[in-house]
């Protein structure tokens, strides 16, 4: 990777540009910066929803989450360098069936709210939503490997399971629920 920072305030971004981990300089505007930015606007929220109180196996788990998104906007950083590895994107698919086995079937659309960590959750699903388009904008200039789209794409799947997850937890002993979408359409149906 590019040269580790040991200062922060450097100055040399005040032309409106930003340095690449290959010492490459672009615009503060370009794809690629507005796709590292959305993946570390998504890594600061994880690190919020960190703060919450959960189970230690979600905790673990967005702890790794957290380390891959970095592998990823190191990806980001360095065009054509490969970071973030298929096999991440496979402990997302284990991680969303195990999570997701335990959990009622959905019968209707839920709200992202609920508890505190719950809705924190679903702030992570739509930023990985963002984050996902931004890669994808990328990608429709600059060649990208498949990778970060998916992982990113799997992490918002991900995400919405875990605030369904978190709304349950409860360090009371009771156990809490999503909140439902209450639609005009279904309950007229509901009323006939």
């Amino acid at each position: 990777m590019g040269q580790r920072l040991t200062q922060i305030a450097t100055r040399t971004g005040d032309n409106g540009t930003t340095g690449l981990g290959d010492n490459t300089r672009v615009s503060k505007n370009s794809l690629r910066v507005h796709a590292m930015g959305d993946v570390d606007e998504l890594n600061s929220n994880i690190g919020v929803l960190l703060c919450e109180d959960m189970p230690e196996s979600v905790r673990s788990l967005l702890v790794e989450i957290q380390h891959q998104l970095f592998n990823l906007g190191g990806e980001l950083s360095i065009p054509g360098f490969e970071l973030l590895k298929p096999e991440a994107v496979l402990a997302l698919d284990a991680a969303l069936a195990q999570h997701n086995e335990a959990l009622p079937r959905l019968q209707e659309f839920i709200l992202p709210a609920g508890s505190r960590a719950a809705a924190l959750s679903h702030v992570c699903r739509t930023v990985a939503r963002r984050a996902e388009r931004a890669v994808v904008a990328l990608e429709g200039h600059e060649a990208l490997k498949d990778t970060p789209r998916q992982y990113l794409n799997r992490l918002s799947d991900l995400m919405f399971v875990l605030a369904r997850v978190l709304n349950r937890h409860r360090t009371d002993g009771t156990v809490g629920d999503d909140v439902y979408w209450k639609s005009a359409k279904l309950a007229q149906a509901d009323a006939t």
